[in-house]
């Protein structure tokens, strides 16, 4: 047994460290992925005040913040469908099930529509992600039946409205800037993300990431019956209150950073829990590195595979698409 757990343990220092490395070798790449190639070299140059100012801008003003987002945005997204899974018992709802995405899109084509600037439409999408996941469970608590089911139709509810709405702003949207920026935003991309876009999530991101590290061992126990929760001596409201809370935080902030970037909040937690196993100690960090590490992957092949650059959230979903099928067939068995 001693045996057993010295191996596991192993396994899971060369996970983490694996992961790791190739956050920060896949990092360094991506400074010099894009429409201007650079080389490691002139990159790390750059970084000791070593190269002219055109490409410092470039590697500090631009690609830093991007390469952040992107990494950031990935662990967000993962850590929260992970969660979500959990305290709803369910392997196949993902980090918008509750209709944050749905919600942040909408406020951030009612800022489009105002006409307001870049700050302001993430501050809108921000703040309409959080709405949406209030007025879902606001709704679950008047119905009768399992709560957790109330919570997904609550959601599938809201999630419709709002898209109904958004809809709706886009048939009355000038079709000469306003359309074309709705669309686009809500295809999902990184290619406005700066410093000062970064610098609005992060707070939300923090809380929501240290909320949901924090909940880690009570998260565990949420995935079994109510019952034997409150045996456990877990306040069952109160903390699913809590875990849908810190992962709305990491929901919203992500949408309104990248605009609206779907599966991966289902994907990257079950690859996770394939690779360490379901406890939450070690599927919320291995969740996060290798969602991040995929959306950076993946924000370096949109940035690199044409010349005009091809939305994130609609590469991601060339690929979600399918692992979903293969999902619901290994689930179903169908």
């Amino acid at each position: 047994m001693n045996q057993h757990l010295v191996k596991d343990r192993k396994r899971m220092v060369l996970l983490y460290t694996g992961l790791a490395l190739a956050s920060i070798v896949l990092a360094l790449v991506s400074f010099g992925v894009g429409y201007y190639k650079m080389g490691i070299g002139e990159v790390f140059r750059v970084v000791f005040g070593q190269s002219e100012d055109a490409n410092g801008w470039i590697v500090l003003g631009i690609r830093l913040p991007r390469i952040l987002a992107a990494y950031l945005i990935g662990a967000a997204l993962s850590v929260s469908g992970a969660a979500y899974q959990g305290v709803l018992k369910n392997p196949l709802v993902s980090s918008d099930i509750l209709g944050v995405a749905s919600g942040a899109g909408l406020g951030a084509a009612i800022a489009i529509m105002l006409r307001l600037n870049t700050v302001f439409i993430q501050v809108f999408a921000l703040t309409g992600g959080i709405a949406a996941v209030a007025l879902t469970y606001t709704l679950a608590r008047s119905v009768r039946f399992d709560r957790r089911v109330g919570l997904i139709l609550s959601g599938v509810i809201v999630g419709s409205l709002a898209f109904a709405v958004t809809t709706t702003l886009k048939y009355a949207a000038d079709t000469a800037d306003q359309l074309p920026e709705i669309t686009y935003w809500l295809m999902g991309s990184l290619s406005k993300v700066d410093l000062n876009a970064l610098l609005i999530s992060l707070p939300f991101m923090a809380v929501g990431f240290a909320l949901m590290f924090a909940m880690r061992w009570r998260i565990n126990v949420l995935t079994l019956s109510d019952a034997e929760a409150a045996a456990m001596g877990v306040n069952v409201r109160a903390s699913t209150l809590a875990v849908i809370a810190g992962a709305t935080m990491l929901s919203a902030a992500a949408v309104c950073l990248g605009g609206l970037i779907g599966w991966v909040g289902l994907m990257i937690p079950h690859i996770s829990r394939a690779v360490a196993g379901p406890q939450y100690s070690r599927l919320l960090p291995v969740s996060a590195m290798l969602g991040g590490v995929f959306l950076l992957a993946m924000d370096d092949i949109v940035r690199s595979a044409a010349a005009m650059e091809f939305p994130i959230g609609l590469a991601v979903a060339f690929i979600g698409a399918p692992f979903f099928f293969i999902l619901i067939r290994r689930e179903g068995r169908i």
